[in-house]
């Protein structure tokens, strides 16, 4: 089992012409991802990697009945192409593009929340993507990492999330999906509501959460870890990041006293979690959760 794709789901490439688009869409591909269709307007009628391309993502849902989309369009574009994804009925969409404007993700966090009535999904900006390891994957993680298993990674941080997984599967440890949620100040979706996901998912037992400094969404999540009935352990990273300084990703900026590694780990740590002060540290951990 995993949670929100598996090798069934049909992939839309948003941006499949481009540079990047194209090379992912042939790793995609490669891992196992039921890629149907991409869009790039103006080049309707041709292929990549053998996937048809349409000028809308309407098009291309009425004729492949695409449930999914992957964005690699530059960030500019990237509010019309989500708008344009919406409309059409997708409800799982991943923003890999970096430096989008914050006022156009609040826009679209505006946009979802008027979408009554549908259970819309959206991982970014910024983000890595998701890989349900040895089906599918939508993104840019490197596939060779995974192992399928029960534990179920969310990562705020690619590089992390990478490194997490990593140990785990050097060790013989298995994952259900992993999740990079997106690493800018605005999140389309959030870390309670991935959560939420794998609580109710038959295939994992287990979450590991990769958190950093800035933001609330590790605080914010306490309240339902503490109701769920899976164990959960956590890596925040940036312990010695200096207040008001941004490390490297938009969101890693401390404010006053929330953000803070000292009080993410507080606030997961009463909520039941366990903290993990190296990634190394999962392993123990798993293996006392009987992986």
């Amino acid at each position: 089992m995993s949670i929100l794709l598996n090798q069934k789901t049909r992939v839309l490439v948003q941006g499949i012409t481009g540079k990047i688009g194209s090379v992912q869409t042939h790793w995609m591909l490669d891992y196992g991802t039921n890629i149907v269709a991409g869009v790039t307007p103006g080049k309707g009628g041709a292929n990549v990697e053998g996937v048809p391309v349409f000028d809308s993502v309407s098009e291309a849902v009425v004729a492949t009945g695409a449930e999914a989309a992957v964005f690699f369009v530059p960030a500019s574009f990237v509010l019309d192409a989500f708008f344009e994804t919406v409309d059409a009925g997708i409800d799982l969409i991943v923003i890999v593009p970096e430096h989008l404007p914050v006022h156009d993700v609040m826009i679209m966090h505006d946009y979802l929340l008027r979408q009554t009535g549908r259970d819309i999904f959206v991982l970014g900006p910024t983000t890595p993507g998701i890989t349900t390891a040895g089906e599918a994957k939508m993104g840019i993680m490197p596939g060779s990492l995974f192992k399928p298993g029960k534990i179920g990674i969310i990562s705020r941080s690619g590089t992390l999330a990478y490194e997490m997984t990593g140990i785990l599967t050097d060790s013989g440890i298995g994952q259900s999906t992993v999740v990079g949620m997106g690493a800018d100040p605005v999140a389309l979706t959030s870390l309670a509501n991935i959560l939420k996901r794998y609580e109710e998912d038959p295939g994992t037992d287990a979450v590991v959460i990769v958190g950093e400094v800035g933001g609330v969404q590790e605080e914010q999540a306490a309240d339902y870890i503490k109701r769920m009935t899976k164990p959960v352990a956590a890596y925040i990273a940036g312990r010695f990041a200096p207040e008001g300084k941004k490390m490297g990703h938009a969101g890693a900026i401390i404010r006053g006293t929330q953000g803070t590694v000292k009080s993410k780990c507080e606030t997961l740590g009463a909520a039941g979690v366990t903290i993990l002060d190296t990634p190394i540290d999962v392993l123990p951990w798993a293996k006392k959760t009987g992986h």
